[in-house]
């Protein structure tokens, strides 16, 4: 590796984000999911080195910062985690929302300024608090999100029937109820649900065929969220649990998660315009989400979300790898 990879480390709830600030290769001018397939053809090692031990875990995720293509976008972004690329990731944009404010890529507006965000997925639209010039939470409006398959049931090894819906927030995740599986929150293991959403990825993987109105390289499932069943609206804060890439647990409520729950239960008439609903991780921290707007994806019923929460800077640091490291371009324990 030529050049020292440079970051800044931030975290939204619990989850990371590594943010690739100098170091990493030019890329072509292209659009956004072009850019997604040449890094993830040709630069894939340096995700690995970032992401991977030794310098990461098996649940570090990072963003690159890159060229935007779409007009009036302030940045653009590529998201990286233990199994390569994704679409979208709400935690992130909380990060990258304050990040741009408080690194002069955006100028600070008091009481809000606004940052244009180009993800895979699309442009999202992050509203950063600031007073007295300082930086604090953040909330993004999503894509338009919508309920792509209802009510459909898969036997899993282990577990029998589960039920299960399959939503987009910028992601594709499936949806099922916890209590299906035996699992309670504060109760059973984070390994747990890890094994249990997991089992119900791969099958759902089998099982269904995404599409989506836009582009096929969107038309992915990118892991399962694991609710504690309280879908219907109410003033008490609903839990899940997302595990997305390959077995990785987002320590955070997940913004694209939380984005593909509001579209579901939207659809199913169990939220409203103007109904807020807290959601809390699986390690306690919360996002706050509403329905913004009813839309359209092609031709799904669609809604776009506003979810809100704090990001936190942890760290910076320089990387490098030495010639003769034999593990110094990462590596995971299975």
């Amino acid at each position: 590796m030529a050049e020292t990879l440079t970051v800044i480390d931030m975290h939204t709830g619990g989850e990371p984000l590594r943010i690739v600030t100098a170091g990493y290769p030019k890329l072509p001018k292209s659009t956004i999911l072009e850019k997604r397939a040449y890094v993830r053809d040709r630069l894939d090692h340096l995700r690995k080195i970032l992401i991977f031990e030794p310098r990461g875990h098996f649940d570090m995720y990072g963003a690159v910062l890159v060229e935007p293509d779409l007009p009036g976008a302030d940045l653009a972004v590529l998201f990286m985690h233990n199994e390569g690329y994704s679409t979208m990731c709400g935690h992130a944009i909380i990060a990258l929302g304050r990040y741009a404010v408080d690194y002069g890529i955006v100028a600070k507006v008091d009481p809000v300024t606004t940052v244009h965000i180009e993800c895979p997925c699309g442009m999202v639209v992050a509203s950063v608090e600031v007073r007295d010039g300082k930086s604090g939470g953040v909330s993004f409006e999503s894509v338009p999100a919508f309920l792509f398959a209802r009510d459909q049931s898969v036997e899993l090894p282990g577990f029998g029937l589960i039920s299960f819906d399959v939503a987009y927030g910028g992601a594709f995740y499936a949806l099922a109820d916890c209590n299906q599986f035996g699992l309670e929150f504060g109760r059973n293991a984070a390994g747990e649900f890890v094994r249990a959403a997991t089992t119900l990825t791969e099958a759902v993987k089998d099982a269904v065929q995404i599409d989506h109105p836009d582009h096929k390289d969107l038309a992915f499932l990118y892991g399962s969220i694991l609710t504690d069943g309280a879908d219907d609206w109410n003033e008490a804060p609903t839990k899940n649990a997302c595990i997305f890439a390959d077995g990785q647990l987002d320590r955070s409520p997940t913004g694209s998660g939380v984005t593909a729950r509001l579209a579901a239960m939207h659809a199913r008439g169990q939220i409203h315009e103007g109904n807020a609903r807290i959601f809390e991780s699986i390690v306690g921290s919360r996002f706050a989400g509403f329905i913004a707007s009813k839309t359209k994806a092609g031709e799904f019923d669609a809604i776009t979300a506003r979810v809100s929460g704090r990001a936190y800077y942890s760290g910076r640091a320089e990387y490098i790898v030495e010639d003769d490291d034999p593990l110094g371009q990462g590596f995971l324990v299975p």
